[in-house]
C-alpha cells in the first residue's frame, strides 16, 4: 500500500510517501507563506521522483495541527482534492502527535509546545510506553505559566515554542525547585529541551501515526477531515 503523507502545520512543508509504513522518501522544504504556491508542485516533483503517479497512491495522510490557520486549510484542502480525485481513503491526525514521536526519552515526560501567538502555546503531554509517544492529557492552548503547573515529573520540550519560551521555563522551573528544595530538601522536576531539528511534525511520523487506520479505510471520508484548531479565549476566529 503506497501512503502520501502531508504536514502544513508549521512553516515547513514536509511531505513523504511510503510503502505501508516504510518510508521510501521523505522531504522538509522551508517555505513559510509560499505554502499556497508550492505545495503541487513538490508533491508533484516527490511523486516523479519515486515513480509513483498520484492514482497509483493507495491512501492520503494529513496533520491536523494544531498550528498555522492558514497552512493547515491548505494542507486540508489538498488532500480533499485527492480524495474527491482518486476515490483513496483520506485521514488526518495531529501534528502535535508527530512532533511528540521525535522524543526518544523513556524516563520524562514528553512536552510539544507549539507558539500559538498571543503569548500562548498549544501543547499536550505525551509519555513513551511500548516504544510509542502515548498522549496523556488533552490538547492545550495556555500560557506557559499555566502550562507548567500541570507538568508533575521531569520532562523534555520539544516545538517551535521553546525558541520563545525556553528562559521563561526555566526561571520558573528554577523557582519551584528552589521552593522544593527549601521546604522538603529535594529539587521539584528537571527540564531539558531538545534542538530545533525535534521541533516539527515529519511526514513520516504522519504516515506511522494514521496507518492503522488506514487499513480499515475503505472510503475517502472527506468530511472528518476538520484541522484541529485549539482557540485562545480571547482569539475571534470561529469555526466554519
Amino acid at each position: 500500500m503506497k501512503i502520501l503523507g502531508i504536514d502544513t502545520s508549521s512553516k515547513f512543508l514536509n511531505v513523504a510517501l511510503s510503502e505501508d509504513e516504510d518510508i521510501i522518501k521523505e522531504e522538509s522544504h522551508l517555505l513559510d507563506r509560499r505554502q499556497a504556491s508550492q505545495l503541487i508542485p513538490i508533491l508533484k516533483k516527490l511523486l516523479r521522483k519515486s515513480r509513483t503517479p498520484v492514482n497509483k497512491i493507495d491512501a492520503f495522510v494529513i496533520g491536523l495541527g494544531p498550528g498555522s490557520f492558514t497552512g493547515l486549510r491548505i494542507g486540508v484542502s489538498a488532500i480533499k482534492g485527492f480524495g474527491i480525485a482518486t476515490g483513496k481513503p483520506c485521514i488526518g491526525v495531529a501534528s502535535i502527535d508527530a512532533i511528540a514521536c521525535n522524543a526518544g526519552e523513556n524516563d520524562r515526560d514528553i512536552i510539544p509546545i507549539i507558539d500559538a501567538k498571543r503569548g500562548q502555546v498549544y501543547a499536550a503531554i505525551y509519555r513513551r510506553k511500548a516504544g510509542r509517544a502515548v498522549r496523556l492529557s488533552d490538547y492545550m492552548v495556555l500560557p506557559v505559566a499555566k502550562l507548567l503547573k500541570k507538568i508533575k515529573r521531569n520532562s523534555v520540550f520539544l516545538g517551535d515554542g521553546v525558541s520563545l519560551y525556553r528562559d521563561k521555563i526555566e526561571e520558573c522551573i528554577n523557582q519551584d525547585s528552589a521552593k522544593a528544595f527549601a521546604e522538603s530538601g529535594k529539587n521539584k522536576r528537571q527540564m531539558a529541551f531538545l534542538p530545533e531539528k525535534y521541533w516539527y511534525p515529519g511526514a513520516g511520523n504522519i504516515i506511522r501515526l494514521g496507518f492503522s487506520r488506514i487499513k480499515k479505510a475503505k472510503k475517502p471520508g472527506l468530511d472528518k477531515l476538520t484541522p484541529l484548531y485549539l482557540y485562545p479565549d480571547d482569539c475571534q476566529v470561529r469555526k466554519p
